[in-house]
């Protein structure tokens, strides 16, 4: 197809309306133009047709014999245009939703609050991925990823969610309520840690600190870490937001914070372009979300 030599897709709504209404007035208002646009367009084409598409009839309008024949296959291709453009919205609205995330965050802020989005969303299906690897966004059919850094991800659209400090902490049963703990004497706590992760190690060599031994470290499904942590089992690295009631409770005691950059914390990061609804409903309903917990908690 030599598409140089196709009118204009404007140009030829504009007739199909009007060849539909028989009335400019009428095509001007579906199309929410004014009527004289309708009829520029409609001269316009003709003129790059070389031949007569609508002629006077009385107070109206009636289609010439070339009109008529180009108003059926009009009907025909604008009618196959409509259906395939509604099987395409239709399909981006129905297939499930994918996120992508680390286990701690699904399990201590998402699944906290995810009843929330399904009774404002019922019919949007969601399919959560917890996962400590990154996801390659690029290809497949992954439609979100929150991740944790500093961004942003070449290729990629990302925008900050949370920013968290984040914090090495225990349970006072464990580290006690009070007094100084230098970085060194936290090799002596045993650690538990995200499987797929190594904030202990990073932590430590931004310290200074060389382990004098082989650490006591256990490797743990994200969402059993803080559990762990709470029941005095170990002590262990993570962002603030996810603790922050515990240690105002008391339960938890805080041992280093202020452990990353300060623009670092969470971030929604995906495909460039307009997203299909879903994904932009679940992008509004998580950013509020993430407003209430930032007015909520702060950051420390």
């Amino acid at each position: 197809m030599d598409w140089r030599d196709l009118p204009s897709l404007s140009a030829l709504r504009a007739f199909a309306c009007v060849a539909e209404s028989l009335s400019f007035s009428e095509a001007g208002r579906v199309l929410n133009v004014t009527h004289a646009a309708v009829s520029q367009q409609v001269r316009g084409l003709e003129a790059h047709l070389g031949v007569s598409l609508v002629e006077r009839a009385g107070r109206g309008l009636a289609l010439t014999a070339e009109g008529q024949q180009l108003a059926v296959g009009l009907g025909e291709g604008f009618g196959r245009i409509a259906g395939a453009v509604a099987e395409v919205a239709r399909n981006a609205s129905e297939r499930p939703l994918h996120v992508t995330l680390t286990p701690a965050f699904a399990m201590s802020w998402l699944m906290p609050r995810i009843s929330d989005f399904k009774q404002r969303h019922p019919d949007i299906e969601l399919m959560l991925n917890p996962t400590p690897q990154l996801v390659d966004l690029q290809h497949g059919d992954v439609d979100l990823a929150i991740r944790f850094g500093e961004g942003p991800w070449p290729g990629l659209q990302s925008e900050s969610l949370i920013l968290t400090d984040y914090v090495v902490v225990g349970a006072t049963s464990l580290v006690g309520e009070e007094g100084d703990v230098a970085p060194e004497a936290l090799q002596d706590f045993p650690w538990l840690q995200e499987l797929g992760t190594n904030e202990l190690a990073r932590w430590l060599e931004r310290q200074g600190v060389v382990p004098r031994a082989r650490l006591n470290i256990t490797h743990l499904p994200g969402y059993m870490v803080l559990d762990g942590v709470r029941r005095g089992a170990g002590i262990t690295a993570t962002a603030r937001i996810f603790v922050e009631e515990l240690i105002r409770a008391g339960s938890l005691r805080v041992l280093a914070s202020d452990l990353r950059p300060p623009e670092s914390g969470y971030h929604l990061v995906r495909r460039p372009g307009v997203p299909r609804p879903p994904l932009a409903a679940f992008i509004r309903w998580v950013q509020e979300k993430a407003a209430e917990t930032t007015e909520r908690c702060g950051r420390r």
